[in-house]
C-alpha cells in the first residue's frame, strides 16, 4: 500500500461536544453546591443529587478537557499508510500501529458509541510508549477489558463509523492477505 489515507479532525463535532459538555458541567456544578435546587426536578433526594451531580461534574469535565484539547489539536484523527495505523482518535492514542503487529480488528459498541478494538500481538510494547499516568492505566483498562489497549473511534473525525470500519478492515484485509511474513520496521511516531 503505498497511498497515504489522513482522515482529518472533525472541529464541528468537536465544537458540539464541548457545548454539551459544558452544560452538564455546569448542571453538576450547581447540583453539587446547590442540590435542595434540584430535588424537586428530580424528585431525589439532596445527598443522591450531590453524588450524582459530583460524578457528572467529573465525567463531563473530562470530556470538555479532551474536547478542548482536540478542538486545537493540529495533528491529524487518522493515519492509514503502508507501515501501519497511526491513531490520534480519542484520548489514549498509542501512535503508529505496525501492520505486522495487529492480529485483527473487530467492532463493539457500548452504551450506543461504536468503535474498533484493534487486537495487537504485543499490547505491552504499545502501553509503555504512553507518557501520561492516567492515559496509560485507561490503556491497562482497556486491555483488561477488551482484551486491547488500541480503539479507534469515529466520534472525533470528518467521517462515520460505517465508511471508516470499512476502510480499516478492507485494507487490513488486503494487508493480511498480501503478507509475506515479513517484518515493518516501526517508524517514529510523529
Amino acid at each position: 500500500m503505498e497511498n497515504e489515507t489522513v482522515i482529518l479532525l472533525s472541529r464541528k463535532k468537536m465544537l458540539l461536544l464541548v457545548i454539551g459538555a459544558s452544560i452538564f458541567v455546569v448542571i453538576g456544578f450547581w447540583g453539587t453546591i446547590r442540590p435542595g435546587d434540584l430535588v424537586s426536578l428530580f424528585r431525589r433526594n439532596a445527598e443522591m443529587i450531590r453524588l450524582f451531580s459530583l460524578a457528572a461534574l467529573l465525567f463531563f469535565g473530562l470530556c470538555w478537557v479532551y474536547a478542548i484539547r482536540k478542538l486545537f489539536d493540529k495533528k491529524p484523527g487518522l493515519i492509514i499508510d503502508q507501515y501501519g495505523i497511526t491513531n490520534n482518535t480519542n484520548a489514549v492514542h498509542t501512535g503508529l500501529i505496525v501492520w505486522d503487529d495487529i492480529v485483527k480488528i473487530e467492532r463493539r459498541e457500548v452504551a450506543g458509541t461504536r468503535f474498533l478494538i484493534v487486537y495487537i500481538s504485543n499490547p505491552d510494547r504499545y502501553i509503555k510508549e504512553i507518557k501520561d499516568a492516567i492515559l496509560k492505566r485507561a490503556a491497562i483498562m482497556s486491555l483488561k477489558t477488551y482484551g486491547s489497549p488500541v480503539s479507534i473511534t469515529a466520534n472525533a473525525l470528518k467521517m462515520d463509523f460505517d465508511d471508516l470500519e470499512q476502510l480499516i478492515t478492507s485494507v487490513f484485509e488486503r494487508r493480511k492477505s498480501l503478507s509475506d511474513g515479513s517484518c515493518i520496521e516501526r517508524r517514529k511516531s510523529e
